[in-house]
């Protein structure tokens, strides 16, 4: 089993090769990070990034305030974002916001950033998304999140949280690839990438009834379909639920081997083959541009490094009556 594997307690190697090396692993379990965080290592900074759908019940801020991991500070992604002339949330901010959150949070460029949500996977790939895209490579996520941290028995802050010493984070430089925009889009969906070697693939994160046009978007008057050209890949697809004894729920990332066969059945296994050799690079887009994160953290580990995130997604796509929607037949 996957999770059984690498969830055996780290020798004090990874411990060295993960405080010393230039990227950090993308994904780490609970007990990983609470070896690493039991050798007191100065670098560790742990932030909760969840954000909720805003039509699902919870509050982020209260369950941050309410159980945590200890030391954990709370990463707002609809504050830390800038703004943007139709409104869109959690953009990816400009490159000073991004540095002063850190100082706020006590980073520096040489920490180890570890994030987590409270529903496993859901948030946090968006967040390392962030931090990947300004060059911190030392991030990673928690598999699990906080739900499996708790399941494992490791403690929970609770209260107030101590204050935070601020640090100095120089600003740093925005990778021009990790985004696209409206313009890039729409440029390219003029383009087949069956047939077009300049072409990229658009992969859409969200439901497939959604894409097709058959069901309603969440939000009231906006039209559901897809970008023309782009490939549905359901978010939930590259996850695993789990449901505890005492009933709590929550998601993790599938295996590599899983995660292949999910992209294989999305979009066929010569063109999913292509994708993992970098011959053909990629562009993930959902509802907000939220967990186009899960899939671009999957293909990552996939160790797919030709993709980007169309920023505003599908709600920047849709608001603009010049775009073209297509919808099933």
């Amino acid at each position: 089993m996957f999770l059984n594997s690498i969830r055996a307690l780290p020798t004090r190697s990874f411990i060295a090769r993960t405080m010393s090396s230039k990227a950090a692993p993308l994904l780490l379990t609970p007990t990983q990070v609470r070896a690493l965080t039991k050798s007191n290592d100065s670098s560790v900074r742990l932030l909760d990034a969840t954000w909720i759908m805003p039509n699902w019940p919870g509050n982020p801020r209260q369950e941050f305030a309410a159980r945590r991991l200890p030391g954990a500070r709370f990463l707002d992604l609809d504050e830390v974002a800038s703004p943007h002339e139709l409104g869109m949330p959690h953009m990816m901010p400009s490159a000073r916001m991004f540095a002063d959150a850190c100082e706020k949070f006590g980073i520096e460029p040489s920490s180890h950033v570890i994030i987590y949500d409270t529903r496993g996977v859901f948030s946090s790939p968006r967040a390392l998304f962030m931090f990947r895209s300004f060059g911190h490579t030392n991030s990673s996520i928690i598999d699990g999140g906080l739900p499996l941290w708790h399941l494992e028995g490791f403690p929970i802050d609770e209260g107030s949280p101590s204050p935070v010493e601020p640090s100095t984070y120089p600003t740093p430089t925005l990778n021009t690839d990790a985004t696209r925009s409206y313009e890039q889009i729409v440029s390219n969906s003029t383009l087949d990438p069956a047939t077009d070697p300049t072409a990229e693939l658009v992969l859409d994160a969200r439901s497939k009834g959604r894409f097709l046009g058959t069901d309603p978007e969440p939000r009231p008057g906006m039209s559901s379909g897809h970008i023309p050209h782009s490939l549905s890949l359901q978010f939930n697809d590259f996850l695993k639920k789990h449901t505890s004894e005492d009933g709590t729920e929550y998601t993790t990332f599938l295996p590599p081997s899983e995660l292949r066969d999910a992209l294989e059945n999305a979009i066929g296994s010569e063109r999913a083959e292509l994708v993992i050799k970098g011959k053909i690079p990629v562009v993930t887009s959902c509802g907000s541009g939220m967990t186009a994160g899960i899939l671009w953290l999957g293909l990552k580990l996939l160790s797919v490094n030709n993709i980007s995130i169309y920023d505003e997604s599908w709600l920047g796509y849709a608001m603009r009556s010049t775009s073209k929607i297509e919808k099933a037949t």
